[in-house]
């Protein structure tokens, strides 16, 4: 499976650096230098960059009573940061400098050293029994013995919570819409305020009520999406446009609707509607 949904766990972390009662990076980066100096300064992929040094820095300073789970939970958010970065600096070391030769191979070096700190991280939590890292190890490696512990779990307190629902989704979108349509659901239920959300939640429930040809509902989820993503896409503005053409939608409604349910989303008041 690609990496269609890392990107949603990169990261509650980057609070850290906004957040006035909290240390900003530069700050934490003084008592860490090491870390924060893995890779060669580059003006690209800055965001992804400061997610892996702010993700472990966290990981070295946690106190004792941090429990396996949530250094497991920890790594996981680290595998997807390196992912993250990886497929940004996989784009920038493309681009060539005529007169600056040295910035392409100082990326090109980033990229590869990403890539083997990514296969050792990979390695060294594949035995892990945590819910994400569990599904991580299927995804990304096809690891069916992973799945079926991963599917065990279903039920289980383990699971109660977004990004894990998502991920059991992610499992059933092919087998069961029905089952699928409540996990996503449950997902946003669950989803914590001032965390980030993740948005494909939302594009996914657009594209399953588009293939069960209920216009309203799909052109509600794709305005949410959007508007989570806070960032125009012409893609997205086209295919609203031509559903509310197409189908005599109402969109000045709608989109009242999606904004208010983006709303009780991040407040944490969303609850599942019948469907």
């Amino acid at each position: 499976m690609s990496r269609y949904f890392s990107t949603l766990f990169i990261l509650p972390l980057l609070l850290l650096a906004s957040c006035d009662s909290k240390p900003t990076l530069a700050e934490l980066c003084q008592d860490n230098e090491g870390i924060c100096q893995e890779f060669s300064e580059d003006s690209w992929c800055k965001a992804s960059r400061n997610a892996i040094s702010l993700t472990k820095i966290k990981l070295i300073s946690n106190p004792p009573s941090t429990t396996k789970q949530e250094k497991d939970a920890q790594q996981y958010q680290l595998l997807v940061a390196y992912e993250d970065y990886i497929d940004c600096m996989s784009l920038a070391s493309q681009i060539q400098h005529i007169k600056l030769k040295g910035k392409t191979a100082l990326r090109i070096n980033n990229l590869l050293k990403a890539e083997a700190k990514l296969s050792e991280l990979t390695e060294e939590t594949a035995e892990s029994q945590h819910p994400h890292l569990l599904y991580y190890h299927w995804t990304r490696r096809s690891d069916e013995q992973a799945l079926a512990a991963f599917l065990k779990l279903e039920g289980d307190t383990l699971l109660e919570n977004s990004t894990a629902q998502y991920h059991l989704a992610t499992h059933y979108v092919k087998r069961d819409i029905n089952k699928t349509l409540g996990l996503l659901f449950h997902s946003l239920e669950l989803h914590q305020p001032g965390t980030r959300l993740e948005a494909e939640v939302l594009q996914t429930l657009a594209t399953i009520f588009i293939n069960k040809e209920k216009y309203k509902q799909a052109y509600i989820w794709l305005k949410t999406y959007q508007l989570a993503k806070d960032k125009r896409n012409k893609d997205i503005d086209t295919k609203l446009s031509f559903y509310k053409q197409r189908y005599s939608l109402d969109s000045d409604f709608l989109d009242k609707v999606a904004d208010n349910t983006l709303e009780k989303i991040e407040s944490g008041k969303f609850t599942s509607p019948k469907f």
